[in-house]
């Protein structure tokens, strides 16, 4: 992957806790900068998916029917009848909880 240079400026307190940090790590200065950027990117992408996520739950909360129809209680009954048949289902092979 192509590299390009870039020049940032920091305080004497980034360069020693950078320095610092790099010794701990075995690394370069420039190395524990890409991890940082990247982790800080990526943390800014997850949470711009998460803004996104949220703000379609406030849009649309779930539960309100949509063009679909009213799935969430179609779903409701639907969990019922499923645990009414399986209780029966035990009961007739003779398994009381």
């Amino acid at each position: 992957m192509a590299r390009t240079q870039t020049m940032v400026q920091l305080t004497d307190r980034l360069i020693d806790e950078l320095d610092r940090e790099a010794a701990r790590l075995g690394a370069s200065r420039s190395a524990v900068i890409r991890a940082a950027i990247s982790a800080y990117l990526a943390e800014q992408s997850q949470a711009t998916d998460v803004r996104r996520y949220v703000e379609g739950y406030r849009a649309k909360p779930p539960g309100l029917p949509d063009e679909w129809g009213d799935l969430e209680s179609g779903a409701d009954s639907q969990g019922r009848e499923t645990a009414l048949r399986l209780d029966a289902e035990d009961r007739a092979a003779g398994l009381e909880w």
